[in-house]
């Protein structure tokens, strides 16, 4: 359609069309800064300018810097810093109000901090909005844009407007990875300067928590104040009662672990103090406990909040004493031992319940020791996924040598609901899948390039849940076969022809996938 006000094409008949596309983009994204550029390149496309970018304000360092770009270099996209207020850019997010320089070189707030070809300066303009998130500006989107004789810009404008409001969610998704990871590797540059002197020669971590917890270990390992360490399931709390008693004074002792948990009830109190012959059905023999065995070193109480009340009882006794008797038995015996426990329960919540005893939670939680989860500590991440690959690589006989970066990424904004225990089990099933002794994304689970790698878990019906995650291994199969659809058909087990439907259903473009390169899994 032409508009007979600006004499030009005005976009009407194909608007619609091109929203929509842009949306389908933002609705399918699986990588948020390739995807920011695809919607680059196609909004360059339609409005037939030149270059196109999109600015993200680092809060942290506040500065803004360009985060994606279409026609910039590398280099030109890196030399794209600006403070708040300097240039245009920095003028849109200060104001928080749109921009047109008609015309760049006539134009002093122009910068041109990235450098871009000479030659397009002249007749060149500027168009530049602030992108709005929840009310908080949380970059610009820009284009440069050659003219001959074209001096109103107010429709692009005004299009570039609709755009920065469909993108808006994904920048600041964007707005917040760039910053999280830059904590991450100011926290990384900062304890390779500052190494720690004494980490447990069995726990794998660096960041400032973990440094925290190895102070912690420090102080309590040398006395024989009882300890109870708490965290989530997989945070590796028998590790942390081990390294205490590696570290204490009983090291040359035994270390006796019991899972509590695991224990019927009817047999917990055999098991922890013995029991003497004839004591019971099947009682053949007399039977020494752990308590027992632990006799000069350190017992390990793990899932402490798991043991009955009627146990407890028994053993605040030893706690208070340090005595007990066998089952069946009437001699007392004294015992030299440290205790040490463990639970992820919520003991407090248990005790007004009346599900745990009051007097025994005081009696072992004198010294208490919180292990944070993976999520918590995500800068060891990188460690211990090279810590992994190497403990593997020797149990498992493989030669698997390095992670890429992509897949590195996927695992720092995972939330890790099983935490350790998780990344450990992750790592060997991708080290199965590589075929080239690296491990890239999609050797990773789908379920870490899906929504809960955000922590935002799928809702809804069973059928829709199930067929998310059947959409998210194709995409993950062709990506892994560079859009060859029959290869993929048979690694999945499935014929060419329910291929074919499946990629029909979830109106997947295969031809998007058959140009990638080795760069792109990287």
């Amino acid at each position: 359609m032409f508009c007979e006000r600006t004499k030009r094409n005005c976009f009407a008949e194909s608007d619609l069309t091109f929203l929509f596309t842009i949306s389908d983009i933002i609705s399918k994204s699986q990588n948020i800064n390739k995807d920011l550029e695809l919607v680059l390149a196609n909004l360059c496309k339609f409005l037939n300018a030149q270059y196109s970018m999109i600015t993200i304000i680092n809060r942290n360092a506040a500065i803004i810097e360009i985060s994606a770009a279409y026609g910039l270099t590398d280099e030109e996209k890196h030399r794209g810093v600006y403070k708040i207020g300097e240039g245009v850019i920095g003028e849109v997010v200060r104001t928080k109000k749109a921009k047109i320089i008609a015309d760049v070189s006539k134009d002093p707030h122009f910068l041109n901090k990235t450098g871009i070809a000479t030659d397009l300066v002249h007749n060149t303009a500027f168009l530049c909005i602030p992108i709005i998130s929840e009310d908080e500006i949380t970059g610009t989107l820009s284009i440069h844009k050659y003219y001959s004789r074209v001096t109103d810009f107010s429709p692009e404008l005004k299009f570039m407007n609709l755009v920065g409001l469909l993108i808006g969610k994904n920048v600041a998704l964007r707005q917040k990875q760039i910053e999280e990871m830059e904590q991450l590797r100011a926290e990384n540059r900062r304890l390779k300067e500052s190494p720690l002197a004494h980490r447990p020669d069995n726990i794998v971590g660096n960041s400032s928590l973990m440094n925290d917890l190895y102070g912690m270990i420090e102080k309590v390992a040398p006395i024989n104040t009882t300890v109870m360490i708490r965290g989530e399931s997989g945070v590796g709390k028998e590790l942390i009662a081990e390294a205490i008693h590696r570290a204490s004074t009983r090291k040359n002792g035994p270390f006796i672990k019991v899972n509590c948990s695991a224990l019927p009830e009817t047999l917990i109190e055999s098991e922890l103090f013995g029991h003497e012959k004839g004591s019971f059905t099947g009682a053949n023999t007399q039977h020494a406990g752990r308590f027992e065995m632990a006799d000069g070193g350190t017992i390990f109480l793990d899932e402490i909040g798991e043991v009955p009340l009627s146990i407890q009882v028994k053993l605040l006794r030893v706690l208070q004493q340090r005595q007990f008797e066998r089952v069946g038995g009437t001699k007392t015996l004294d015992v030299n031992v440290r205790v040490i426990t463990a639970t992820n329960r919520n003991l407090e919540d248990m005790i007004k319940e009346n599900k745990f005893r009051e007097d025994f939670y005081y009696r072992i939680n004198v010294f208490p020791i919180y292990v944070p989860a993976l999520r918590e500590r995500r800068a060891d991440i990188p460690i211990l996924v090279d810590h992994f690959i190497d403990k593997l690589n020797r149990i498992n006989g493989t030669a698997v040598k390095r992670i890429t970066s992509g897949a590195l990424d996927l695992l720092m904004m995972y939330h890790w609901p099983g935490n350790i225990r998780e990344l450990e089990n992750v790592i060997e099933r991708a080290m199965v899948l590589s075929s080239d002794n690296v491990i890239r994304s999609y050797t990773l689970p789908p379920t870490l390039q899906t929504a809960a790698s955000s922590g935002t878990p799928s809702k809804g019906t069973l059928n829709n849940v199930l067929e998310k995650v059947e959409k998210q291994m194709i995409l993950d199969t062709l990506i892994a076969t560079r859009g060859n659809s029959a290869k993929a058909a048979q690694t999945l087990g499935i014929t060419e022809r329910i291929m074919g439907l499946r990629i029909q259903k979830y109106q997947i473009d295969v031809q998007n996938y058959k140009h990638l390169s080795d760069d792109d899994n990287n």
